[in-house]
């Protein structure tokens, strides 16, 4: 390093060992700043530090000196993200099944630095979640920006959806490559999903992110405005069941009291409640008839009955004989 570019640099050096060895709690002195400057070749006197740190002061940054016997102790106040507020990320990063362990990784440690080494201890020690199931699409990433770079874009997209086997491998579902319009990315149930517009189908198609492979942006425009226009996203991912579904149905069900919570969190506060006797309600909401809508019922135990409409209730009803049937079948 040159002399001059070592003296331009330095207060940028200074900073750095701020960022990164300060914080509420802890400060450097100024002889530490001085000896990490002579390590990377730079010479100056505490009169330019003290100069210096006025600058950084000027420019915004919230520095306080500690008085020692040896010259005074600095700390950097100022941060773009409080601890609290980094602990929330890193456990965002790391329980997010989305997001693989080797990425999860990856961020956390640029997280990290965000705050100074004292303190990025403690996000490690919030690193751990227990049994966490982790995707293992490394590129998913760079599929998420080109499905938004094609949406914004208005272009169609072609890409290969996988599938997993009983011998734990991917396999490629359906076609060898698919053409859709891609429309919005929904986040649900802790997977990231596309919703697309089927020309062929004039319907809409779910797609999970992390099954997706080989993604390519076409210069074909988008088909489906017309069909997304009339579409509530909000609305339209509360009541798609898991992503995945058939019809839309009114259904009203009825359920202890005490489970009004699941249903809130379930589908939202715009669920009509109804009181009944016995210290039970019925809650009416629109949502998609699908196999996870019954598996999430039968969950709930046998105090939760569809109460309509009869053909839903009645379907309901023959797929858990269904389910018994086969379990005393299969038992034998």
């Amino acid at each position: 390093m040159s002399k001059s570019f070592g003296q331009k640099a330095k207060i940028l050096y200074i900073l750095r060992y701020l960022e990164e060895y300060t914080d509420e709690n802890k400060s450097i002195t100024t002889k530490q700043i001085l000896e990490k400057l002579a390590e990377e070749g730079i010479t100056c006197d505490r009169k330019t530090i003290y100069s210096d740190m006025e600058c950084l002061k000027d420019m915004g940054y919230e520095i306080d000196q500690e008085p020692t016997r040896n010259g005074g102790g600095w700390k950097l106040l100022s941060r773009e993200f409080e601890l609290p507020e980094l602990k929330l990320l890193v456990d965002a990063v790391q329980s997010s099944r989305f997001i693989t362990t080797k990425k999860s990784r990856e961020l956390i440690k640029k997280i990290e630095k965000f705050t100074s080494n004292n303190e990025a201890t403690k996000l490690n020690r919030q690193v751990f979640v227990a049994s966490r199931i982790k995707a293992e699409n490394e590129s998913i990433f760079y599929i998420v920006d080109s499905i938004q770079t094609a949406i914004q874009e208005n272009k169609q997209i072609s890409f290969t959806y996988y599938e997993w086997n009983s011998k734990k491998e991917l396999v490629v579902k359906g076609a060898e490559k698919r053409v859709i319009n891609p429309w919005a990315l929904i986040w649900k149930d802790e997977n990231y999903y596309l919703l697309a517009y089927s020309s062929e189908a004039n319907d809409a198609r779910h797609f999970r992110v992390d099954k997706m492979r080989n993604v390519e942006i076409l210069k074909t425009p988008r088909d489906g405005g017309d069909w997304f226009k009339k579409i509530d996203l909000s609305n339209y991912a509360d009541s798609t069941f898991s992503m995945m579904g058939g019809n839309v149905e009114n259904l009203s069900i009825d359920m202890p009291e005490g489970l009004v919570g699941v249903a809130i969190d379930k589908f939202g506060k715009d669920i009509t409640i109804q009181k009944l006797e016995n210290k039970r309600i019925r809650i009416r909401v629109k949502v998609q008839k699908s196999d996870q809508l019954y598996g999430w019922l039968a969950g709930l135990g046998g105090e939760v009955v569809i109460h309509s409409p009869e053909d839903v209730r009645n379907e309901y009803i023959d797929r858990l004989k269904k389910i018994l049937e086969s379990h005393e079948k299969l038992g034998e």
